[in-house]
């Protein structure tokens, strides 16, 4: 990434994901004062439910925007922001007859000599025994044929975004309640099994592991949390009764350069201008 006054080359490569359930909303609320003091490179936004126009009007002219919108309007939509201006990106995911639009887009950026390929990704939300729930299994059936050939593409990529699955007991407060749901379902878990599986493990869940890297957790460790959506109703963001959805997932190689990382959970309830938090990594490349 070539150096700019944003994003010196001496130090390391920040990386940002959220979820702003409309840009527009998310600014009018103060996301643009939570942007001008984080001194990020590469911004990963899903659900962005505007044009192109509107967030390189709430971005600025510093930086430099790839959009997915969905195909229905006001829907969806994923981007990516960055200080520089991406070598390639790509938006199609799995069969043609699969509408993935607004919820997948990858780019190339060069830093420091090295390539490192993100991709923004919004994975549907899902609803048991309903063909929404059809849907994100079919998306999450092109993920897995999708990861092994971005990590053959290049050994430093992050998958990054609102993922809409806990994986563990540890990524839900109240997890019991909630095996039967979509979120929590064993079959959805299962896939984050199969990517964040050992590679070595012959037959792993039907297949063996990809060998994806959990920044979050491996930084954060057998705990709970550290969250990153919480429900806008009742007490569940003052009681800190959350879902970890969103995540960076990433290459070994990538994975092992990461010094640093941050759920940016607002202070207070109504300091809130996203249901998700932001999530935040420091890759020294």
């Amino acid at each position: 990434m070539p150096s700019s006054p944003h994003a010196p080359t001496t130090r390391p490569l920040r990386i940002a994901s959220i979820n702003t359930n409309g840009i527009r909303a998310a600014f009018r609320k103060g996301m643009g004062d939570w942007l001008a003091t984080r001194d990020v490179d590469i911004l990963a936004i899903q659900e962005v439910r505007a044009s192109t126009e509107d967030i390189e009007g709430l971005l600025g002219p510093e930086w430099s925007i790839l959009h997915d919108a969905a195909s229905a309007k006001g829907r969806a939509g994923v981007a990516l922001a960055s200080r520089s201006t991406a070598a390639i990106h790509r938006v199609e995911l799995g069969h043609d007859e699969f509408d993935s639009a607004g919820r997948w887009l990858e780019a190339d950026y060069e830093v420091n000599g090295k390539i490192v390929t993100v991709v923004s990704t919004y994975v549907h939300s899902g609803e048991v025994d309903t063909p929404k729930q059809v849907e994100k299994f079919t998306f999450l059936d092109a993920m897995l044929t999708r990861l092994p050939e971005l990590a053959a593409h290049s050994d430093r990529v992050v998958v990054l975004g609102d993922l809409n699955v806990g994986h563990r007991k540890f990524d839900i407060k109240n997890w019991k309640g909630n095996v039967k749901r979509a979120g929590f379902l064993p079959e959805e878990r299962a896939y984050f099994d199969r990517i964040l599986g050992a590679e070595d493990e012959a037959d792993y869940n039907d297949g063996a592991g990809l060998g994806w890297v959990d920044i979050g957790r491996k930084a954060a460790g057998e705990v709970d949390g550290p969250f990153t959506w919480w429900s806008w109703r009742g007490q569940a963001f003052d009681n800190d009764t959350g879902w970890r959805i969103d995540y960076q997932l990433a290459t070994p190689a990538l994975a092992a350069s990461v010094v640093n990382y941050a759920v940016d959970r607002a202070d207070a309830y109504d300091q809130r201008w996203s249901d998700h938090a932001p999530v935040v990594v420091d890759y020294a490349l």
